[in-house]
This record gives C-alpha cells, structure tokens and sequence, in this order.
C-alpha cells in the first residue's frame, strides 16, 4: 500500500527509557514537592509509561494499521462508522481533550475492514494535537487510502484546557468537521451524512 498523502511524516521520538522520569522529578520539586515520599516515589515511572501511551500515535505504521484490509467490492453507497471514543492531547496546554468522531466515506469500489477506521483515529489522536487538524487528517488520510468518491469526519469533544483552567467551563463543547469529496461538493450528500450522525442509533 502506497503513503496516504494525508498522513503527515513524524519524526521517531527519541525513546531513551527513563529520561521523561527524571525531568518530571525535577518539576515535582519546582511544584514543592518531595518526589521521594512514599505516593510519588513511582509517579515519575507511571507518567512516562502513561505519556509514551498517550502519544503512541507518532510511532504508528499506516500499512500495519491497515494490514491489507481493503477489498475490492461493487459499492457506492454511504459507509458511516458512528461514535468512536477517543482521547487526545492539547498540544497548548498537554491537558487531554476527548469525544467521539464520526466517519463515512462514499466508496469508489474499494472498502475498508470497518475495525480500520477507529484504528486511524487512534493513530491521529494519540498524538499533540488541536481538534481541528486532527479532524482534517482523518478525513485526508482515508481519502487518500481508500481513494475514494468522498470522505466526512465529524469530531465533538470536550477539553480540559477549558474545563480545568482559563474561563472553567465544564460543560461546554466543541464541534469540528471535515468534508472531502462529495461531502463538500453536494449539498444532498452532507445532510445525508450530518441527518444519519443525529438520527439513527444502534439499539443495544
């Protein structure tokens, strides 16, 4: 499988094992701390453990991801894989903000394993980001994979960095949308989209 245009080249991090570690103590310090009492003494570990997970994105393989699932099929109807949980991190604050993303694509003959969808999201979101380029980068990427006749990408999330801090609004929401394809060029073909992400629920 051919690079997906849409996937931005990242450099490796540098994963030298402990160096996160030994930063966060000093900055345990500088809060006033002591990083040797008994409930921080492996705090510095658990957040490097935790923070490799969290941008683990960066070190993702799109051909692993994908893995050859993509299959010829005679199709050009709507595909819409609703409300896919993730969790992101701000790269303004490094707080994490986290929703759920809505992704369809009209396909051109080719579809993907469905698994594959939430797995780029992943990929993206575990990374420094802002909801608005992460949304753009999920669409372009599947349009690029999939080439496909249009892709739409709809993420709702809710950020810490609003919430916690600066103007502490807990309850509000952003919303961010990425139309590609004939998600922009028809009108008929968004609200299809937009009336399907707020309609139709699956029934437990």
């Amino acid at each position: 499988m051919k690079a997906a245009k849409g996937v931005v080249k990242v450099m490796t991090p540098h994963r030298e094992e402990g160096a996160i570690a030994d930063h966060l103590e000093a900055i345990l310090r500088e809060l006033g701390e002591n990083p040797q009492r008994e409930g921080l003494q492996a705090t510095p570990r658990r957040y490097e453990k935790a923070l490799r997970f969290l941008t683990s994105g960066y070190s993702a393989d799109l051909e692993e991801i994908v893995n050859g699932a993509i299959f010829n099929e005679t199709c050009d109807e709507m595909v819409i894989v609703k409300d896919i949980e993730f969790f992101s991190m701000c790269e303004h604050h490094l707080l994490p903000f986290y929703g759920k993303a809505h992704v369809a694509y009209l396909p051109k003959n080719k579809i993907i394993g469905l698994s594959k969808i939430p797995r780029i999201v992943d990929m993206f979101a575990r990374r420094l980001q802002v909801q608005e380029r992460l949304t753009q980068e999920i669409a372009r990427c599947l349009m690029d994979v999939l080439d496909a006749q249009g892709v739409g990408v709809i993420m709702e999330a809710r950020h810490f960095c609003m919430m916690m801090r600066g103007v502490e609004k807990q309850h509000s929401g952003t919303v961010t949308s990425a139309m590609l394809g004939d998600f922009r060029a028809r009108k008929e073909t968004r609200n299809e989209f937009l009336s399907l992400v707020r309609h139709n629920s699956l029934q437990g």
